[in-house]
């Protein structure tokens, strides 16, 4: 770059002594009106517009069409401006927005590139360390949500899925942690999942502070436990000779015999 331009945006300087000054200095501050938030009306519009407004940009696409655009090179950021088209030099990694496609895209090399492409590697989805919506992310909290409702719902056949949908929550080691901590002005109620075991459990608390297990899962048998005791009583009336077959949860059977007229007139 000469040093009569500045290294980046090639903004061109004043020189010493120079007359008509406000001609290279317009010349700057309309080069820094179409780099600075760029937002260029479309990227695949190959027809030179008839009736363009005052400073529209596009970003041209392959074989563009029209006595200004013609034979210009795809990827070029061209500006209306004074009657007369012109290609404005866009350095590597500007960002533009595209009205027309609602996306935002970056300058690599001649072309461009979406901005999930650019941070993920072409094909790749876009990739962030922090996202915070309505809120702030840090490094705690590397993804952060405000909301006051949530919504995951399948992808249907009809739409190239299948219909279901399945969650996958996934720990290192069975001695770490997996679960869901439900908060009640950020002081922990209550907390389910694989907690520092590969069992499930509830664990309650009144303070945040103190912690009891009301049941947990052995991952083995699938039975379950009530560390504070619980207890269920299902009642079955003979009234004749019959069989009966304890259901898979009871732990203990109660038999009362009441003979002929013990208990009424």
């Amino acid at each position: 770059m000469s040093d009569d331009f500045s290294a980046r945006l090639a903004l061109p300087y004043l020189a010493a002594g120079q007359m008509q000054k406000h001609v290279t200095l317009n010349t700057a501050l309309t080069r820094l009106d179409a780099l600075l938030q760029t937002a260029v009306i479309s990227r695949v519009r190959a027809d030179q517009p008839t009736a363009p407004g005052e400073g529209d940009l596009y970003i041209l696409p392959d074989e563009p069409t029209g006595a200004a655009w013609s034979g210009r090179t795809a990827g070029d950021l061209v500006r209306y401006e004074a009657g007369a088209w012109a290609v404005v030099p866009a350095p590597e990694g500007l960002m533009a927005v595209v009205l027309d496609a609602e996306e935002v895209v970056v300058r690599r090399g001649a072309g461009w590139a979406s901005l999930s492409d650019w941070m993920g590697g072409a094909g790749d989805a876009l990739s962030v360390l922090r996202l915070g919506i309505n809120t702030t992310a840090d490094a705690a909290n590397p993804f952060a949500a405000k909301v006051n409702k949530l919504l995951f719902t399948a992808l249907g056949a009809g739409e190239g899925g299948d219909g279901d949908l399945r969650m996958t929550l996934n720990k290192e080691t069975a001695g770490d942690v997996l679960s869901l901590l439900f908060q009640s002005g950020y002081g922990g109620r209550a907390e389910l999942g694989l907690v520092g075991d590969d069992d499930l459990s509830l664990k309650v608390s009144a303070d945040g502070g103190t912690w009891r297990t009301a049941w947990s899962v052995d991952r083995a048998t699938g039975r379950v436990l009530f560390d504070q005791g619980a207890a269920r009583v299902e009642t079955v009336l003979f009234a004749a000779d019959g069989a009966y077959e304890p259901p898979a949860w009871a732990r203990w059977i109660e038999a009362v015999a009441i003979g002929g007229g013990g208990g009424g007139s």
